[in-house]
């Protein structure tokens, strides 16, 4: 069966699914599921797939490999929200965004099904009589979090021998039993990090109110934590018991110590996540900062995993899913650089697991300024760093250049992988001030020592990126270039920033030259590279492919060096002067005269006897001045007149209009010269 076979099957199938709200599960061949979505009307939305109407990069690729698909119905778009999030984490489908690594996330647990529940470190995240606090991506954090809280509030370790026996005891045979003989105190107790369970100096009621305690702190709600170990230590010290004032009063003060080192943001109340974003092409960093109560107390960090196939609005989506999936402390807000298309839904869905007494949701905000945009901006930055470590940790950009390297090889037929490539670009305006650029990658990288950049010398009276092509090609590529070392060795690719024109253009001048060089154009529109080779089309490489990405790098590099190049000719253009004609008239020069007659029009209305007077110029620069002046008021005078017979319904140019026009008159490229140093001109 040919792809136009099947996918005209499935528009025939889609007759038959319900315009309904529900979740739609795509499958390949094998019948295994490679993408999950929710929508609001199944059909319509599962028709947009296969009649190509969604504009995201990975649709083409996601149709040609479906070849069946399954469809749940549900009540309303909340219920496709949550069934859309479990089908995503049951069956983790290619094509949907997901983490990076497949380690599962540390999380501090409390083990409520216990009589003295104890905390714990853990990665497993699944029992139902279990309290989890995180996820932490950052495991030392996590440990060195737990060893606080039993500093400021004692509490069992599960890691404690003396715990895990007593648990066995009193699952055996009861608490009152093990009442009626306790152990010998651990070390833990001994130091004032436990409370004493395992030797009787503590009941459950008086261990459970210890244990609220520190899930409060462990959700970030340290203002009512404090208020009570306050209160605690002023009636302890009216009830005269000073050791224990002493000891809540150094618990007070480690939360303190540890509050001085964590930023006070915003007002008080502020409780939220704030989710910054930074995506390379083909990887995502991901910070979320936890503020509570107006402090930062916690960033995770996260990668996450699809390349360019993947849009920016599904892969936030995904995310919020996922992390929200498993992450116990739900803030009040969520802010975030853009917002949801399903903001609402979501909300509700978190909402829902905030679980508040008073009736508070959770809302997603969206700053464009103040603190929380301030906020976002940090949280933004530190994606970025967690992007650039991840790489950096893993090799990442080397492991990528190297299959980008070979890719090539294989999608553009070479001999050998193109360890050196170049790229030309053209930039004019209207055919002025046209230039070109030469960039070079050498093993994947930027080689900026072998950048060229050249004035293209051919008389164009519009832009003629073919000829200019042509010409630059010429240039590099003779003889004596091909020779000079300066230049480097003859490329392994030549790569042009057009498509089929641009490319042939290339063919029949290398061709004229007897140089042969593989080449390549890659057109903006469609990202597609045009071979000589290939009749029948196109060289398309995969959507968020290493080959892509470094083709398309290359590419924007050549039009950036280009555009500058072309930017800084055109602003010497325009501050070009007649007075640039006066041998013996400079900068300094220049502009004293400007200063002396305040104006250019005084200047070039002053006679010879003011010039000479101004004690600017020496005499005989001050004559050919004079003499220059003469020829350009004479001019002047002659193009007057000829606009004025020509054409008198137009109003006449303002003086300062036809005087910028004749200062920039001058071709200052004809005073630049050839130099293949670093970034050149030649």
């Amino acid at each position: 069966m040919t792809d136009i076979d099947h996918i005209e099957r499935i528009k025939r199938e889609l007759a038959s699914v319900p315009t309904l709200p529900g979740v739609y599960l795509w499958k390949d061949e094998a019948g295994q599921v490679i993408y999950v979505g929710k929508a609001k009307q199944l059909r319509a939305r599962m028709r947009q797939y296969v009649n190509f109407q969604d504009d995201r990069a990975k649709i083409p690729l996601l149709v040609d490999q479906i070849r069946s698909f399954e469809y749940i119905v549900v009540e309303n778009e909340y219920e496709s929200l949550v069934l859309e999030k479990n089908l995503i984490n049951q069956y983790s489908p290619f094509f949907n965004a997901d983490f990076k690594d497949d380690k599962s996330y540390p999380f501090i647990a409390l083990t409520k099904g216990d009589v003295f529940p104890a905390i714990k470190f853990t990665r497993e995240k699944h029992r139902a009589d279990t309290l989890y606090f995180g996820p932490y991506t950052d495991s030392r954090a996590a440990r060195n979090l737990i060893d606080i809280v039993r500093r400021i509030v004692p509490l069992c370790s599960a890691s404690c021998s003396q715990w895990r026996q007593m648990k066995r005891i009193i699952d055996r045979d009861g608490y009152e039993a093990f009442k009626k003989n306790p152990m010998k105190p651990c070390f833990d107790c001994h130091v004032g990090s436990a409370p004493g369970a395992c030797c009787g100096r503590i009941t459950p009621e008086e261990y459970e109110e210890n244990l609220t305690r520190v899930a409060r702190f462990l959700r970030g709600s340290r203002r009512e934590f404090t208020r009570e170990l306050s209160h605690d230590m002023q009636k302890a010290a009216a009830d005269l018991d000073f050791e224990r004032a002493g000891r809540l009063k150094a618990r007070l003060d480690i939360i303190r110590g540890l509050e001085d080192k964590q930023h006070a943001v915003v007002s008080d109340s502020l409780n939220a996540d704030v989710i910054g974003i930074f995506r390379e092409e083909t990887i995502t960093g991901v910070h979320v900062l936890m503020v509570r109560e107006g402090r930062v107390i916690n960033g995770n960090e996260f990668v996450l995993n699809k390349g360019t196939d993947v849009s920016d609005d599904d892969l936030l989506r995904n995310f919020l899913l996922r992390y929200y999936d498993v992450a116990t402390s739900i803030p009040r807000e969520v802010i975030l650089e853009k917002l949801p298309d399903d903001a609402d839904t979501m909300g509700d869905w978190l909402t829902r697991k905030l679980a508040n007494s008073h009736g508070a949701r959770v809302r997603f905000a969206q700053p464009e300024r103040g603190e929380k945009r301030e906020l976002l901006d940090m949280a933004t930055t530190n994606a970025r760093h967690t992007l650039m470590r991840y790489m950096v940790r893993t090799n990442y950009e080397d492991k990528r250049i190297n299959e980008a390297l070979l890719q090539l090889e294989s999608a553009l037929a070479l001999p050998e992988p193109p360890l050196r490539i170049e790229c030309f670009d053209i930039s004019t305006l209207h055919g002025t001030y046209t230039v070109a650029s030469m960039v070079v990658f050498t093993d994947g990288r930027p080689d900026k020592s072998q950048y060229r950049r050249f004035k293209i010398k051919a008389d164009l009276d519009e832009a003629n990126d073919f000829l200019s092509m042509q010409e630059v090609l010429g240039r590099r590529y003779a003889p004596e270039r091909m020779a000079d070392e300066r230049f480097g060795r003859k490329p392994d690719l030549l790569i042009l920033d057009g498509g089929k024109p641009q490319l042939s253009a290339a063919i029949e001048q290398l061709g004229s030259m007897g140089v042969d060089i593989p080449l390549a154009g890659l057109a903006k529109r469609d990202e597609e590279l045009f071979v000589p080779w290939q009749e029948s089309g196109p060289v398309v490489l995969p959507s968020g492919s290493a080959s892509l990405y470094l083709v398309k790098r290359v590419r924007d590099e050549s039009h950036r060096f280009a555009i500058t190049f072309h930017r800084q000719l055109r602003g010497k253009g325009m501050t070009a002067s007649i007075l640039d004609e006066v041998e013996g008239i400079g900068p300094v020069r220049k502009k004293a005269l400007l200063r002396h007659f305040k104006s250019f029009k005084n200047l070039r209305q002053a006679s010879l006897e003011d010039l000479e007077a101004s004690r600017v110029l020496p005499v005989e620069v001050a004559r050919e001045l004079f003499a220059v002046l003469a020829q350009y008021n004479d001019l002047r005078e002659e193009t007057d007149a000829a606009n004025a017979t020509t054409n008198r319904d137009v109003p006449q140019s303002s003086t300062s209009q036809v005087d910028a026009s004749m200062l920039s008159s001058v071709d200052v490229s004809a005073n630049m010269i050839d130099d293949p140093s670093t970034e050149s001109e030649d």
